[in-house]
């Protein structure tokens, strides 16, 4: 009968016909989706350095030692982060963390009446890793895992205005060469667009120095940072 194929009308096999046509791109579009060998990912977002930090005490040169019961603080600070990221297998890449500078202040504690804001300073935290995607192909969404190693420099250290008040003078504070490890994850949005979050812990230890009065102080830090990123990522 004219319009009838198996007792069916032909708008309803057009209906099943349409609907099996976005089943198999549904299923198709993950592994078009996946991380591939030769892939090249940037991504952009907020990152976030929040300090861990844990310090020695105090050496002031004028009392001849340290001083017990005195530390050195951090605060954090959220920056524009950027990744970029090679894929040597579909499972394998390496991965250039980036960012603007980060700018913290340092406090005293400790000191009695010279404790307080001693001062600003900023850093760059390059961190070159090796990244793993367990996850095979055909998954949308990509967990990995790296490892690798920091450099952070830091610069336009300035004391506060207080602190310059109670007779400190200069400040500086020494670059630092650490291991990092970090998970993450991204979700494709598209064959090209993800979704990316990441955390990091970054091994970074330096030493501080200023001068009281003419007299060296110092401080050794373990800044040892947790890192924070969420953003948005681009697959070339």
């Amino acid at each position: 009968m004219l319009g009838l194929a198996e007792g069916r009308p032909l708008s309803s096999q057009k209906t099943i016909g349409k609907s099996d046509r976005l089943l198999a791109l549904a299923i198709a579009a993950p592994l078009a989706q996946a991380h591939q060998a030769g892939d090249i990912i940037v991504r952009a977002g907020a990152i976030t350095v929040d300090p861990q930090e844990s310090s020695s005490d105090i050496w002031v040169g004028a009392l001849g030692g340290d001083v017990a019961g005195t530390k050195a603080t951090l605060d954090s600070d959220t920056q524009l982060g950027l990744n970029f990221a090679y894929m040597l297998t579909n499972n394998i890449g390496i991965e250039l963390l980036a960012a603007t500078p980060f700018s913290h202040n340092v406090g005293v504690k400790g000191l009695g009446g010279l404790d307080g804001n001693l001062g600003e300073l900023k850093h760059l935290p390059p961190t070159l890793s090796v990244v793993y995607y367990p996850l095979d192909a055909n998954s949308a969404f990509q967990p990995y895992v790296g490892a690798g190693i920091n450099y952070t420099w830091f610069f336009d250290t300035e004391l506060s205005s207080t602190a310059k008040d109670n007779g400190f003078s200069g400040l500086d504070m020494k670059d630092s060469w650490g291991l990092a490890a970090q998970v993450g994850m991204d979700y494709m949005l598209t064959d090209n667009i993800m979704l990316n979050a990441q955390v990091r812990y970054i091994d970074i230890e330096t030493t501080g120095t200023t001068n009281i009065l003419g007299d060296k102080v110092k401080v050794d830090v373990d800044v040892d940072p947790l890192v924070y990123m969420v953003g948005l990522g681009y697959k070339f």
